[in-house]
């Protein structure tokens, strides 16, 4: 931290050298020193052209350092010859954590396009343990054999609304009235038709 600036020492560097050693000296109050004085005072005299330039100088420093910054080297390093497939699991199920599952289905990637998508199948009447079976006895070990993959990279919940399985329980719930009532007619056609 700085030191104080001296109130005394501020006004006496305003006067001539001739009356600060008079009033400052061996006759007036005695803290004038001859080493120390001439230097302070031209020092108060002309401090804010001093600081100025101090900062500036400062301000040069630094943003002579900052290209400095720019000029690092980034170099991108290959990790494979070609990238790694990786799957996604998709859970169709409501938000809440009791939620049964709705539908399941996988997908797999590499090089940021989709390869591979396991159509995804109504879990409606499975229990959990008959869906941990059919993932890892059917898709797991499929898509290990294919694409050497051992585990999902991530599992993506979605909505049961969302569902894109044909004549899906959920699609026929929010449908309008209007789509329902149509959907009722054309079967009543087929049937009317078969019949």
């Amino acid at each position: 931290m700085a030191r104080r600036v001296s109130k005394k020492c501020v006004e006496c560097a305003q006067l001539a050298a001739a009356d600060a050693q008079q009033l400052h000296g061996k006759k007036g109050d005695g803290c004038w020193h001859n080493k120390r004085c001439p230097s302070k005072r031209s020092y108060y005299r002309n401090r804010r052209e001093l600081n100025e330039k101090r900062r500036s100088h400062y301000r040069q420093q630094v943003s002579a350092e900052e290209p400095a910054g720019e000029q690092v080297e980034t170099v991108s390093l290959s990790v494979a010859e070609g990238s790694v497939p990786y799957a996604n699991l998709y859970i169709w199920r409501e938000k809440r954590k009791d939620a049964p599952i709705h539908a399941i289905a996988a997908s797999v990637f590499q090089d940021g396009a989709k390869v591979l998508e396991v159509a995804p199948i109504h879990c409606a009447g499975y229990r959990k343990r008959q869906l941990e079976q059919y993932v890892q006895k059917k898709v797991m070990p499929y898509l290990n054999a294919r694409y050497g993959i051992i585990f999902f990279a991530d599992e993506i919940r979605l909505e049961p609304i969302e569902c894109p399985i044909e004549c899906c329980p959920w699609s026929d719930r929010f449908a309008s009235p209007a789509e329902n009532r149509l959907a009722s007619r054309q079967e009543n056609r087929l049937e009317v038709g078969n019949g």
